[in-house]
């Protein structure tokens, strides 16, 4: 009988570092993934920071057959109320019997010192597939997989606001201004992950409005049902 495969979570941002770091672990079969954790804020009703409407990170989370752990939390949130709602996901986590939780973390040494800092002593050990992987490769990798990604977020100190909605491809790659990471590790850009290898089926979304917010460009991406 084989031994059973320590249970995980990801933490799921709806975009495509996230995306590929469960492909990959899904390759490796080290472990069972059991859940997606996404913070969601209440205010608009959207995956924090990458501004996703909720309906179209459930359908995420159905092509990927991950139940969804949702943490809901205020807009503008302070730390202290971050920390502890996630605290108490972890803390139930931990009670459902998962000891592992896979981030899509590429190079800031200071969140993943932050992430491992929090999670120590809690019995959910952090996991870093992506770690330290060339970005420029990367991104060319994930494109190659099969992966299909919007620009949900744009950060106005780094690309135009037109920038904003485009596909995550070859393209774009191209287009990116010289100092932007190919994969928006520094916050250039978030993304929206509408296909893969990781998904059952292909969501369909068509971009909306633009919003800009706090030096920020927000496209809604919204499902669209043909």
């Amino acid at each position: 009988m084989k031994p059973s495969r320590p249970k995980a979570l990801i933490s799921w941002s709806s975009g495509k570092d996230s995306a590929f770091a469960l492909h990959e672990i899904r390759r490796s079969g080290e472990f069972d993934v059991v859940g997606a954790l996404t913070t969601v804020t209440e205010t608009f009703e959207r995956v924090s920071i990458h501004g996703v409407r909720q309906e179209v990170l459930h359908a995420q989370l159905d092509a990927a057959g991950l139940p969804p752990r949702i943490v809901p939390i205020p807009y503008p949130c302070p730390n202290e109320i971050y920390e502890a709602r996630m605290g108490e996901a972890v803390a139930q986590a931990v009670r459902d019997g998962i000891t592992h939780i896979i981030f899509g973390d590429l190079h800031l040494a200071d969140i993943r010192a932050y992430r491992e800092q929090k999670l120590a002593g809690s019995g959910l050990a952090p996991v870093f597939p992506l770690w330290q992987r060339p970005t420029l490769p990367l991104a060319h990798a994930m494109i190659a997989s099969g992966l299909e990604a919007r620009l949900a977020t744009v950060d106005l100190k780094y690309l135009p606001a037109e920038f904003a909605g485009r596909r995550f491809d070859a393209s774009l790659l191209a287009d990116l201004p010289v100092g932007v990471d190919p994969c928006g590790e520094n916050g250039e850009f978030h993304t929206c992950v509408v296909a893969g290898p990781f998904f059952s089926k292909r969501l369909s979304v068509v971009t909306g409005e633009r919003v800009e917010r706090d030096g920020y460009v927000y496209c809604d991406l919204v499902l669209h049902e043909p």
